[in-house]
């Protein structure tokens, strides 16, 4: 995970974006770094990473979220405390930014800290999503959402899945359609993040990009 020291998840809603940062969030801590994972997410009202704070917290991970501390409300504000790891070059910051290029917007007030050469910017790419399920529509999304953030995307990530019930042809599904997305744009694909059963079965000679096992953080047990 030799990563910029500011990481910005996008990609499609509905790609797993979310369920990728919070790992990535993990994976950073347990490595012994100090994490902030910032939830800007104002367009999904479930499945976002700032209903985790407490049980990341356990990992030592500080998410900052929304500025209303209320769970049971949706209100799009986002906390004045981004800015914050963002500034500080002690924290990793990583970024769960709202899926589609409306989601991005939340991105503009931070521009100023998006250097080039200084960040990431992964988009999570879902084969299984009808609308980037074609190189045609991954560049559309991808496109849109780079106009809007002003910022470029440095890496695709490959979460192609059906929740639990992924198997490994899901993944090669969707490392057949980065790869057509890496070669038209000149994007690498930085990883392939899969859960754990899953990964485990796969053949690292085969895939592209560093294999990435993923727990079900933002899934409860007794969902599929």
């Amino acid at each position: 995970m030799n990563d910029k020291r500011i990481r910005i998840i996008t990609g499609h809603y509905g790609s797993g974006k979310t369920e990728f940062a919070v790992n990535y969030a993990v994976k950073l801590a347990q490595s012994g770094k100090k994490v902030v994972i910032s939830d800007l997410d104002v367009v999904n009202p479930y499945f976002r990473s700032r209903e985790k704070t407490e049980q990341l917290a356990k990992y030592g991970v500080k998410v900052i979220g929304s500025s209303v501390r209320a769970s049971a409300v949706d209100i799009p504000a986002i906390s004045s405390e981004v800015a914050a790891p963002l500034q500080n070059e002690q924290y990793e910051a990583v970024l769960d930014v709202g899926g589609d290029p409306i989601g991005a917007r939340a991105l503009g007030r931070y521009v100023d800290y998006f250097e080039k050469g200084k960040y990431d910017m992964f988009f999570v790419l879902n084969a299984n999503r009808k609308e980037t399920s074609t190189v045609e529509g991954a560049i559309h999304y991808l496109k849109n959402i780079e106009v809007v953030a002003r910022a470029n995307v440095t890496g695709i990530i490959n979460n192609t899945h059906l929740l639990k019930s992924t198997t490994v042809e899901d993944v090669l599904k969707g490392q057949k359609l980065a790869k057509e997305l890496s070669e038209r744009l000149n994007i690498p694909i930085r990883y392939t993040s899969v859960i754990e059963k899953v990964a485990k079965d796969l053949n690292p000679d085969e895939i592209e990009g560093e294999i990435f096992p993923i727990k079900m953080y933002m899934r409860e047990e007794w969902m599929s």
